[in-house]
This record gives C-alpha cells, sequence and structure tokens, in this order.
C-alpha cells in the first residue's frame, strides 16, 4: 500500500513524500511558544498559545488518523532576468499554490479510499491550516531545518508543503541525520538581521513578513533595507549551496510558471488604485498583500531605485493615495531622492 501510495503521489506530480505517525510534535509546540514569548509574530495575530496548541497534535485534527503524509513540490521555475523592478518572491511568480497543492491532495485522498477498499478518512493541508508541515516534513525524511528555518530538501528549498493526514495504515519513514554543519551564508546574508541565530528567526525583522504581513508603516530603520523587494524575499534561500545547482532537479508545475514577469514595473505599481489591483492579482498570492501593502511597498522601493518617473510618481502619490501609510511612505522616499 505504501509504495503504491508513494507511486500514485509522484504521479499527480508531487516530487518528495514521506510518511510519519500522527502522534505529537512536542518539541515544535516547545520552540513555538518560546518564540511567541519572545514577540517574534509581529501584528500576526492569528499565530497565538492556542493555535500552537492544535498545530502540534496532528490527532486533535483527526482523531481517527493513522498516518501523516507530507508531500513537496519544487516551485523552481525559470531563472530571473536581469532588469529593473519590484522583486517578488519566486514562490509568488505564477499562481497561488493553495487551491493548486490542495486539488492534488485531495485527489491523492480519493485515490487512497479507493485503493484501501474502504472509506478513508482523511484532512488536507496546505500552508493556511493548523498543523506544522515543516516539522512533519522533517520526521517524514523530506528533508532537514536549515539555519535560515527553511526545509532544506534534495530537490532544494524552492518546494512548496502539503500533507494528508489519512486513517489508513501506512508506512513510516524515518528523518534524515544531516544539518548546515559550519556555514552561515544565509545568515551573513540577510540585510534585515532577522536571522539573529542560528535556526531562529526574528519574523518581525524579515523582508517577507514586512512586505506581507505588516499592515501599517514600516520602521524607518528597516526601510533602507529592504532594497528592490515590494513582496517577499528570498535571499536567505538564494545564498544556500542547496540551491546552488538546477542540475538533475525538477521544474515547478506549469501553474507556477511567471504570469507577469518576476518583477513589478514600481511607477506602474503605485498608480494601482484597488480595481487594478484586484484585476491583475487575481489568484496571484501578491493579493495577500492587499492594495495598500503592495503599493506602500513600491513607494519604499523607489526610494531605493531611482526608476525614471520615480520623482513624478512619488508626488502624485504622496499628495493624492487615499492610503496613509502609502502618502507616508512616498513622502519618505522623496526626501531620499538626490
Amino acid at each position: 500500500m505504501t509504495a503504491k501510495l508513494k507511486a500514485h503521489a509522484r504521479s499527480l506530480g508531487f516530487h518528495l513524500v514521506g510518511i510519519t505517525t500522527p502522534e505529537p510534535f512536542t518539541r515544535a509546540e516547545i520552540d513555538i511558544l518560546r518564540w511567541l514569548s519572545e514577540g517574534h509574530q509581529g501584528e500576526m495575530a492569528w499565530l497565538n498559545a492556542a493555535r500552537a496548541r492544535l498545530a502540534t497534535r496532528p490527532l486533535e485534527l483527526l482523531p481517527e488518523a493513522r498516518a501523516l503524509i507530507v508531500v513537496g513540490v519544487a516551485y523552481r521555475t525559470e531563472e530571473p532576468a536581469d532588469g529593473a523592478g519590484g522583486r517578488i518572491a519566486r514562490y509568488a511568480w505564477g499562481d497561488d499554490y493553495h487551491a493548486t497543492m490542495k486539488s492534488r491532495l485531495r485527489a491523492l485522498a480519493t485515490w487512497l479510499s479507493e485503493v484501501a477498499g474502504r472509506e478513508a478518512r482523511s484532512r488536507v493541508f496546505v500552508d493556511d491550516g493548523p498543523l506544522v508541515e515543516r516539522d512533519a516534513a522533517i520526521r517524514a525524511g523530506l528533508g532537514f531545518r536549515g539555519k535560515n528555518t527553511n526545509l532544506l530538501t534534495s530537490i532544494g528549498s524552492f518546494v512548496f508543503l502539503g500533507a494528508l493526514l489519512t486513517s489508513v495504515e501506512l508506512d513510516i519513514d524515518q528523518p534524515l541525520a544531516r544539518d548546515c554543519g559550519s556555514c552561515r551564508l544565509c545568515m551573513d546574508a540577510c540585510p534585515t538581521d532577522a536571522l539573529d541565530e542560528a535556526y531562529h528567526l526574528a519574523a518581525e525583522r524579515c523582508i517577507a513578513y514586512l512586505t506581507i504581513e505588516h499592515r501599517g508603516p514600516i520602521d524607518i530603520d528597516l526601510r533602507p533595507r529592504l532594497g528592490e523587494w515590494v513582496f517577499g524575499c528570498d535571499i536567505c534561500q538564494e545564498v544556500c549551496p542547496y540551491n546552488a545547482s538546477t542540475r538533475g532537479r525538477p521544474r515547478g508545475w506549469p501553474e507556477f510558471e511567471p504570469r507577469q514577469g518576476t518583477r513589478l514595473d514600481l511607477v506602474e505599481t503605485l498608480k494601482l488604485d484597488d480595481a487594478g489591483f484586484s484585476a491583475r492579482f487575481r489568484r496571484s498570492p501578491i493579493k495577500r498583500a492587499r492594495r495598500r501593502g503592495l503599493v506602500r511597498n513600491a513607494a519604499l522601493a523607489l526610494g531605493s531605485t531611482g526608476e525614471p518617473g520615480t520623482r513624478a510618481a512619488l508626488e502624485d502619490a504622496s499628495r493624492t493615495d487615499p492610503e496613509p501609510i502609502v502618502r507616508e511612505a512616498a513622502e519618505w522616499s522623496l526626501r531620499r531622492l538626490p
């Protein structure tokens, strides 16, 4: 059954598949609670002690569970071309991965129920549910935790994770005995010092958090360090040796290919209204930042890039944008222009 399951998961397009038990992730709960007590969740109020407890106890999510299947799919597609514009994290170049991953995981759950000869109870998770998928992936042998806190696998770290809790009995995989050794390239490369120690992320300083989850004005001291990033950040992955080569590694699904290029025209982005934002980023992960967040980020980035038309666009935004945080960001960038 286990061999058939893995073969079918790969036939559905998943590049990695491993299986672990639904037992509690005790160490993960302790680490999350300590991280929360240190205040690193920033404005992400949904990250709390109650969620940590639920996310680390799979049997509370599905009491009948007998196995936890973890899958991974590469989302590395084309390499970014040189050029100007606001940088977007690679995971957001294509369609939103949540729906794409869930549809294939549900297909896997249906197949498993049919092959098992009885209706199997199951529950699907792709990042937005209360389950520690990364810890599950580590225990299922898909990879190990890097010093940048990402999962490092045999196909790199540009990998989406999904999980399937099932009531079907399956053989269990073993974790990998690996670590980063003395390498600290990711820690040294982080512009905002968010990787303040190995295997620890101060999310409130992370560019990905600041450009996506943080809703208010960004700290003045951190703004110059954002550079050209307007949605997410890949720096700690780009410098990681596990991503140094693409030879022999799978390409991401067609849904993850760049929809509108790999960079955003900052002046054009600054001029987006709500309707334009919704139309352009429909089905894109970028919609999570909301219009006010993305345009705020574009205004800050223009203070560093100096694209043609920058001053006029910033002056207009500082006077007319309906969002106070955008107007303030535009004014700040104007003061930085020569």
